[in-house]
């Protein structure tokens, strides 16, 4: 089996689209129920929400900027690792991605071991 990173890239912020409490107590019903159906399947890994604030340092200068970037068109709202034979597999387990009606989408990534290569 193979280990694969699901990102989650959300088409809005929960707190910028203004969800009542309700909505968004039904919105996290539809994770959580996608979290213990994977978990009950064996093939959740771990996994966590991300806070939507973004602190990026880059260049040689080591240039230190505060976001989330203007430039940025995406949201990564959190990530899960799942075991898997294939990514067809993978994106079969994404069917279920509770936010797509939020125009959200799941990035697909396999998980590179390095030790296979010593």
């Amino acid at each position: 089996m193979k280990e694969f990173m699901m990102i989650f890239i959300g088409g809005a912020d929960y707190e910028e689209i203004g969800l009542s409490p309700e909505q968004l107590q039904n919105r996290m019903a539809k994770w959580f129920a996608w979290d213990d159906k994977l978990k009950q399947q064996g093939i959740l890994r771990g996994g966590e929400a991300l806070m939507p604030r973004v602190k990026r340092v880059s260049g040689p200068d080591r240039i230190e900027s505060d976001g989330p970037f203007v430039e940025s068109k995406e949201l990564i709202g959190g990530y899960i690792t799942v075991t898997a034979d294939s990514f067809e597999e993978v994106v079969k387990i994404a069917q279920d991605f509770p936010d797509y009606d939020l125009d959200g989408s799941v990035e697909i990534r396999e998980i590179m071991k390095l030790d296979q290569y010593e």
